[in-house]
């Protein structure tokens, strides 16, 4: 996998997840150039799509898609069911995940893909083990919280004008 990239039906990126080394400009044309396909397909189309060199496999689950690229080797309906596991993961934690589960706890999404896909490549197959992992950080989070509690505690921001004369 190449890229995994999660909008909203109006377009607005809410996740990215980049395997390849390219330049920011390259990213963003590539996401808005993707965005702006997947968007403009019939909901009866196909979920594959050949864009460039790459396969495009993309799924919509509610208001979000789920997109990502595969190299022209790759088997679609394993990148289907990868889409389809990783949706399990968030809805499993979240418990029915919607997209501001998504927008709120990004951090918690970006860490149960990166318990999941690994180098773009499924690390654990096992939905169980996934949660299990991700329940142990949740523990050590909180361990961490109850220990030094004042490292967590969010502090307010003090902003000091001078005066012009």
């Amino acid at each position: 996998m190449q890229f995994m990239l999660l909008f909203s039906r109006q377009g607005k990126l809410r996740l990215q997840k980049w395997y390849v080394p390219l330049s920011d400009k390259e990213k963003k044309k590539i996401t808005r150039e993707l965005v702006q396909t997947v968007l403009a397909r019939k909901p009866k189309m196909c979920s594959f799509l050949e864009w460039r060199d790459l396969k495009i496999v993309y799924k919509r689950y509610a208001s979000l898609y789920f997109c990502c690229a595969i190299e022209d080797q790759d088997n679609e309906l394993i990148t289907l069911e990868i889409i389809h596991r990783y949706v399990e993961l968030l809805d499993k934690y979240f418990g029915s995940v919607c997209e501001l589960d998504i927008i709120f706890n990004f951090e918690k999404a970006y860490f149960i893909l990166d318990e999941f896909l690994l180098g773009g490549e499924v690390q654990e197959t096992s939905k169980k083990n996934v949660l299990k992992a991700i329940e142990q950080a949740d523990l050590l989070q909180e361990d961490a919280k109850q220990r030094c509690p004042a490292r967590w505690k969010l502090k307010p921001h003090v902003v000091f004008l001078k005066k012009l004369d």
